[in-house]
C-alpha cells in the first residue's frame, strides 16, 4: 500500500461535463495530467476544442499517457444527453469516472425573480444529472472490479455541488442554491441505489474557485475580501478541485459513498451574525 497505487487513476476513462473550462477544466487536467482518458463535454464547442488540444499538449510534454477527447453537447437537452452517451458507448466498454459539473446560475431579486430562470438552472443543474446517469449507468456497471461479491473498485459518480446548498447565500440566486442542495440529496440516494451494482456516489459542495460563474461576485466584492473571508485566506485552486476529486476516483476513495465533502476552506462553516 503506497501512496502511487492509492491514488492511481492511470488508464482510467472519464467523463467531466463542462470540463472546458472553470472547475471542470482544472479536474480535466488533473486526470489527464495523472494518465486518464478524459471525454470533455459542454455547449460550447470552441471551449471543449480548445481545452482538449490544450490539454493534451500538456498531456504530451509530462509523458503522462494521459489523453483529452471533444464531445460538445448542451446538455440541457434530453436528446443531447442521449446522443453524448452513445458517442462515448460506441468508443469505450467502460467508464470508470462520471463527474457531473455542467451548470447554470441565474440571480435576481425575490419580487422579479422569472419562471424562466427556475425552468434553466433546476433542468441542467439537477433534472439532466439524473438523465446522464441514467444513460451511463451500464459503463459505469462495467467498469466496477469485483472480488467474489465484494466491490473492491467500483466505477464512481461525482458531483460538483455548492456550499451554497448548505448554508443560505449571500447572493439572490435561488433557483442555484435549491437546485444544488436537490443535487446533494439525489446523490445520496443514488448512492444507495447504485452500490449494489458497483458505482459509488459522492458530492463535493465547492466553495469559492476562479470561474466564470464566480466573476459577478467576485467583481462585486472584491477578490481580495474574499480571500480574507476565508479561514485559508485563500480562493480555491486547481489542484484543490484536482485533487478532491482524484481521491474520489482512486483505490483511496473506494470505500467513500454517499459523502458531501465540502471543498471551500472552512468559508462555509463560519456565522454571520
Amino acid at each position: 500500500m503506497d501512496s502511487n497505487t492509492l491514488f492511481n487513476v492511470k488508464g482510467k476513462v472519464v467523463l467531466v461535463t463542462g470540463g472546458g473550462k472553470g472547475i471542470g477544466r482544472m479536474i480535466s487536467e488533473g486526470f489527464i495530467s495523472s494518465g486518464a482518458k478524459v471525454y470533455i463535454s459542454s455547449r460550447s464547442a470552441s471551449d471543449c476544442d480548445k481545452a482538449a488540444s490544450e490539454l493534451n499538449s500538456l498531456a504530451s510534454s509530462l509523458s503522462s499517457g494521459g489523453s483529452a477527447v471533444s464531445i460538445p453537447a448542451d446538455l440541457s437537452q434530453e436528446s443531447e444527453c442521449r446522443r453524448l452517451a452513445d458517442a462515448i458507448s460506441s468508443r469505450e466498454e467502460k467508464l470508470h469516472v462520471l463527474v457531473h459539473n455542467s451548470g447554470a446560475a441565474w440571480g435576481a431579486p425575490f419580487d422579479t425573480y422569472p419562471d424562466a430562470g427556475w425552468t434553466k438552472v433546476l433542468t441542467l443543474n439537477l433534472q439532466r444529472v439524473f438523465t446522464l446517469s441514467q444513460l451511463l449507468v451500464p459503463l459505469l456497471e462495467a467498469a466496477a472490479v469485483k472480488e467474489g461479491d465484494a466491490v473492491v473498485d467500483p466505477g464512481r459518480i461525482i458531483h460538483i455541488g455548492s456550499i451554497d446548498a448548505l448554508r443560505v447565500p449571500v447572493v439572490e440566486n435561488y433557483a442555484y442554491s435549491a437546485a444544488k442542495a436537490g443535487l446533494h440529496h439525489l446523490s445520496r440516494h443514488l448512492a444507495v441505489a447504485l452500490a449494489p451494482r458497483g458505482i459509488t456516489c459522492n458530492t463535493l459542495a465547492c466553495g469559492p474557485f476562479p470561474s466564470k460563474m464566480l466573476k459577478p461576485l467576485m467583481d462585486s466584492v472584491g477578490e481580495d475580501t474574499m480571500r480574507e473571508a476565508n479561514p485559508l485566506g485563500r480562493i480555491g485552486a486547481p489542484s484543490d478541485a484536482a485533487g478532491a476529486c482524484l481521491f474520489l476516483a482512486s483505490k483511496a476513495g473506494a470505500f467513500v459513498n454517499g459523502a458531501t465533502i465540502a471543498l471551500d476552506g472552512g468559508v462555509s462553516l463560519l456565522a454571520k451574525m
